[in-house]
């Protein structure tokens, strides 16, 4: 349970510095702290459920593109994250970048903070 809790703040913190250092991602001015928790359980539920399905499903076009194609997956999950909660992704293109620059917060904060 408490590693539960701990990928909850993970993710949390996460998707909190992608809003401070890209500006094609953000939150709401009026969210508050219970708005960035639930983003980052949505980020993390979407990460269990939904991205390993998009994956099967663009198999092929991973397997052509040697992996690359896993970015877009990333950024489909973010902008669906982004409706879905206070977290705030004008464009596909900013999700692709954002999905980016979360992957390289969340190893980082991954690697500092092991289980």
């Amino acid at each position: 349970m408490l590693s539960l809790l701990v990928r909850l703040l993970l993710n949390t913190l996460a998707l909190w510095v992608v809003s401070l250092v890209y500006p094609g991602v953000s939150f709401a001015r009026e969210a508050g702290l219970l708005d960035y928790l639930v983003a980052g359980a949505v980020w993390g539920l979407a990460n269990a459920l939904l991205r390993p399905i998009l994956l099967l499903l663009t198999l092929p076009l991973n397997l052509m593109t040697l992996g690359l194609f896993t970015l877009v997956v990333n950024g489909i999950v973010l902008y669906l994250v982004a409706e879905a909660t206070a977290l705030q992704v004008p464009g596909f293109a900013e999700a692709l970048m954002g999905a980016l620059i979360l992957s390289l917060v969340s190893l980082l904060l991954s690697w500092l903070f092991r289980d």
